[in-house]
């Protein structure tokens, strides 16, 4: 046995959707202390012997009642005093989901979870903050180089649609014939024949992502 001390090891998950036009991430409202009553991401202690996937699947269903959802690891924060209780480790996570068919329920030490605005956040416990932030910049690298943007998206989506989820995400507006005009070249797209009609104009025809489409898409073909 070692006489060294070790820190504790956690997990934290920081989910995106698009709602309301808006970037927004879910939070728990913390039960217990540090920060109880202070807004927080879903996450936990990883127990001993858990995979730390399964132990950040776990968490998050135990937290906000959300299941079944892909996961992506994040980056590791581990500032000996970042967490009152003792130096602490933390392995992030963050996930894409769609707004769909999503039930949010707070759990286990959480007394209420909740969707936020990423730009109106209210004051996080811990080091949340700058996760947040962290993972927000990740994910706008992430679609210069990956499909991750259509993970925001419903199953199908017109081409408006598509391009206000990129637009929200970069904080600026794209052109809109070279965005649709390099997306059709990218070849990652498949017309379904159905189309959604509403509002003023022709309906809209509704596409899918390719399911053989290279996953690693190289998105900056999509904006300047």
């Amino acid at each position: 046995m070692t006489d060294y001390k070790t820190p504790a090891l956690t997990v934290d998950v920081v989910i995106f959707c698009l709602r309301e036009q808006r970037l927004q991430t879910l939070l728990i409202k913390r039960g217990v202390e540090p920060y109880s009553g202070k807004w927080a991401i879903p996450g936990g202690y990883v127990r001993y012997g858990e995979d730390i996937d399964a132990a950040a699947l776990r968490e998050l269903g135990e937290e906000t009642g959300v299941h079944n959802i892909y996961l992506e690891q994040l980056y590791t924060f581990g500032a000996p005093d970042r967490d009152p209780r003792g130096h602490t480790v933390t392995v992030t996570y963050f996930a894409l989901i769609p707004d769909e068919n999503i039930t949010i329920e707070a759990g286990t030490d959480a007394t209420d979870a909740a969707w936020h605005v990423l730009d109106e956040l209210p004051d996080v416990a811990f080091d949340h903050k700058e996760i947040i932030g962290y993972a927000h910049e990740r994910l706008r690298y992430k679609l210069e180089y990956t499909s991750a943007g259509f993970k925001l998206l419903p199953r199908e989506f017109t081409l408006t649609e598509l391009q206000t989820a990129y637009e929200i995400v970069l904080g600026e507006k794209l052109d809109k014939r070279n965005f649709r005009r390099r997306l059709l070249e990218a070849d990652v797209l498949e017309k379904t024949g159905q189309y959604r009609s509403g509002g003023e104009g022709r309906p809209a025809m509704l596409y899918r992502y390719h399911a053989k489409a290279d996953p690693q898409v190289k998105a900056r073909r999509l904006y300047p």
